[in-house]
Parts: C-alpha cells; sequence; structure tokens
C-alpha cells in the first residue's frame, strides 16, 4: 500500500483517540516507556504484526512506531515532521500500550486508486503496484480516501452522530481535490523508469 497508519495520523491527529474503535486493535498489553523506547512486558510486536509506521497508544497519546528491534522492543515517537527526522520522546513511563490499525481501509482504497490508475488490483494486467515509480506521491491521496470511509462508518446511524458525518463529507471532498493533483509515474516496460505518468480517473467513493 501507499500510505499507512501513520499517514492517516499526519491528516487526523485525533483519529486514534476518538474513532480507533472503528479500527482493528492489534495489541493491547502493559509496557514501558523510557525516552523513545518502548518495552512490551507481555506479547510480542512481530505476532502482531507490528512494524515501522504503525501507531501506538500510551498514556491517551498517539506515537509513530519508528522501528521495531525485538519481539518486545521498539522505538516509538511524538509524530515527526519527516521519516528522516530523529525520534521525539513522547508520554514516559509504566502503563497499557494499545496498537490500532486501519489496514483494511487503506487497503480498499488502495485497491480503488490502483483501479483509477489503470492497474489491475489482482495482477491480472501487465501493470502492478510496482510499475508505479512515485508511490509516495500516492500515499496522501489514499490516507484521505481511507479517512473518508473510516469517519463515513463512524458516523453511521447509532454512532458517532454529525461530526463525524461532517468530517467523511470533508475527507471525501479533499480526497477529490487531491485525485485531481496528483500524478503518477508508471514504469511499462519493467525497466524502473517511468515511461508516462497517468492521472486518477473519476471515481467516487462510497460505503459498502
Amino acid at each position: 500500500m501507499f500510505a499507512d497508519d501513520r499517514d492517516l495520523l499526519v491528516l487526523e491527529p485525533g483519529l486514534f483517540r476518538d474513532v480507533a474503535w472503528a479500527g482493528q486493535r492489534m495489541l493491547y498489553v502493559t509496557a514501558a516507556v523510557a525516552g523513545t523506547s518502548v518495552t512490551l512486558s507481555s506479547g510480542s510486536f512481530f505476532d502482531a504484526g507490528v512494524e515501522a509506521g504503525h501507531v501506538v497508544v500510551f498514556g491517551g497519546t498517539a506515537h509513530e512506531v519508528v522501528s521495531v528491534e525485538s519481539a518486545t522492543s521498539a522505538t516509538i515517537s511524538l509524530m515527526r515532521g519527516s521519516l528522516s527526522s530523529a525520534a521525539v520522546a513522547g508520554v514516559q513511563g509504566g502503563g497499557v500500550v494499545e496498537v490500532w490499525s486501519f489496514v483494511p481501509q487503506i487497503g480498499l482504497v488502495h485497491r480503488q486508486v490502483l483501479a483509477m490508475l489503470g492497474i489491475d488490483p489482482d495482477g491480472g494486467g501487465e501493470l502492478s503496484e510496482d510499475s508505479v515509480t512515485n508511490p509516495g506521491a500516492l500515499a496522501r491521496l489514499e490516507a484521505l480516501g481511507a479517512l473518508h470511509l473510516i469517519y463515513a462508518a463512524a458516523g453511521a446511524p447509532g454512532r458517532g452522530g454529525a461530526k463525524f458525518e461532517q468530517r467523511a463529507e470533508m475527507y471525501k471532498q479533499r480526497f477529490s481535490s487531491e485525485r485531481e493533483r496528483v500524478v503518477a509515474m508508471i514504469d511499462l516496460d519493467g525497466d524502473g523508469i517511468a515511461d508516462t505518468a497517468r492521472r486518477a480517473n473519476v471515481f467516487v467513493l462510497s460505503r459498502g
């Protein structure tokens, strides 16, 4: 996928506070945080599938996972300005660590983005997602689409009400604007060099 949970957090800092329940809980264990290092008292980052780009919630604050060093230790950070920036220490001490993920929503939008670019998401054509030579340029588009789906689901009757519906509509509009702006560079012959540029076709996000 072009985006990950960190990309969602960049765009929506309150996501893991307000609607984490709309995602998947990958990990819920006690841990200790010292500086930018978190050490689990039980469980395993590896077994849970936690890796760089996921988001850890500790002490009510969302931290990005910078790297996973072992089954029980990882480096986390408050949101950094860029992936190359040094990790920034956040909440310290002991307590419960939770890892929530919106990978299913990101994955759905990822398939839609590939289809917009004329790439079969099931790998049935000559092109695949590896044919996109500038995947980072599509991360924002994918994240905006995922946020629309997340808040649309959260705003369903009996859930979060009007405030989530409004955010869903806002992200739908931002997705549409980004779709018109972004350009994907495509390698047609597999030599690793882009041969053409494509814009996403008109496409409407909707809930299933």
